[in-house]
């Protein structure tokens, strides 16, 4: 096995509460990677020697971009929705039908391709691990294969037979309610590690959702949620009392859903790609941080409501316009998501973690929102 030291780092970012303080930083630092994991961690004059040898020549390293929603097995384009909500018309969720179509139509060779492409296109920018849902097939067939097709990027994979209710089921919602979680789980079960459901106006009420979820969670799967992007409801209260590790968007939060949240383990993902997209008010980061809410930053890569794969966009909009420092930021992106996955080896740069690291054509991580849209991913470990 080849060793691989990083030295003269200006600024590392560890996230290893072990060090101290939220991003846990050390200056003038190195690092000893081996065999994809890291094996020493601390300051450059103290480096061990290795078998190769990286300078980073003062600039920033850390930890690569846990990205813990993402909806990467699809086809076709709606870049006109996307022009029809910047002209005025508001997004409803009903697009996501649209999308179905295609995909159901798509071969196995050209989902997979697609997605292949936006999987690179996130490693370019300093994601090492990613979540992929199902959730635009919505029957049985295209549901597996799209997880099938998932377990070939990550292991990360996702169940969202409950994503809308499909057009062939419109007069009978209770009728796909079972068959998500029916026939359609045990297909989708052995590929996926997550189930996850759309709780919000135009997709599942709380009573469907908590079906699905429990459905989920008694074939073995961890759950997720989506609620709170277009409305209040019972949705985010919902995923703490199920011990959800994520409830996803979280734009739309009464009083009670913070208290929940506060008082349980659930990690609040915040989507600010979404926002942008369609134009809605940014999620509150500020006040469910003040309240002592994990938050995780996540692109939602989708072809309707976020169609970004970047997290350093994320995180400059999050700075920007979600009042969070740059520090929460990062932290958000990294160690959160990974608390979003219930992963301990990635978002960290610790002995014994995946050496999954970013070196930044930067002195400071500070400059992915001081210098938005511009491309500082220098390397990706």
């Amino acid at each position: 096995m080849t060793t691989t030291l990083i030295d003269d780092i200006g600024l590392l970012v560890t996230n290893d509460p072990a060090v101290g303080s939220l991003t846990a930083e050390v200056t003038d630092a190195a690092v000893v990677i081996e065999d994809g994991v890291i094996r020493w961690v601390g300051s450059a004059s103290r480096a061990p020697a290795a078998d190769e040898r990286v300078d980073a020549a003062g600039r920033c390293v850390i930890p690569g971009f846990v990205d813990s929603h993402s909806h990467l097995m699809f086809a076709g384009d709606r870049a006109d929705e996307f022009e029809a909500r910047m002209t005025g018309q508001t997004y409803t969720a009903g697009g996501i039908r649209r999308t179905v179509a295609a995909t159901r139509a798509a071969s196995d060779d050209a989902l997979l391709g697609n997605s292949q492409r936006l999987v690179a296109e996130m490693r370019s920018q300093g994601t090492t691990t990613v979540e992929i849902k199902s959730g635009y097939g919505l029957d049985v067939l295209d549901e597996s294969r799209a997880l099938r097709l998932a377990q070939k990027l990550t292991t990360e994979t996702t169940y969202l037979g409950a994503h809308v209710v499909p057009s062939e089921f419109a007069d009978d919602p209770a009728g796909y309610v079972d068959l998500v979680t029916g026939e359609m789980l045990a297909e989708c079960a052995p590929h996926a590690r997550w189930v996850d459901v759309f709780c919000d106006t135009g997709a599942f009420d709380v009573d469907q959702a908590r079906a699905v979820l429990q459905a989920g969670q008694a074939a073995g799967l961890g759950a997720r949620m989506h609620a709170g992007q277009l409305g209040f409801s019972g949705g985010v209260q919902l995923a703490v009392e199920l011990g959800a590790a994520s409830v996803d968007h979280c734009t739309f939060l009464s009083d009670e859903d913070i208290d929940a949240l506060a008082g349980g383990s659930t990690v609040a993902t915040l989507l600010p790609g979404v926002e942008f997209s369609t134009r809605q008010p940014y999620p509150d980061a500020r006040r469910l941080i003040d309240a002592g809410v994990t938050v995780a930053l996540a692109c939602d890569c989708n072809p309707g409501s976020s169609f970004t794969s970047s997290m350093p966009f994320c995180i400059a909009v999050a700075v920007r316009d979600m009042k969070m420092s740059p520090a929460e930021a990062l932290w958000a992106a990294t160690a959160g998501g990974a608390e979003a996955l219930w992963r301990d080896d990635v978002g960290v740069i610790r002995e014994g973690a995946r050496a999954d690291l970013v070196l930044l054509d930067a002195p400071s991580y500070v400059h992915l929102a001081y210098r938005p849209g511009v491309p500082l991913v220098s390397r990706v470990f």
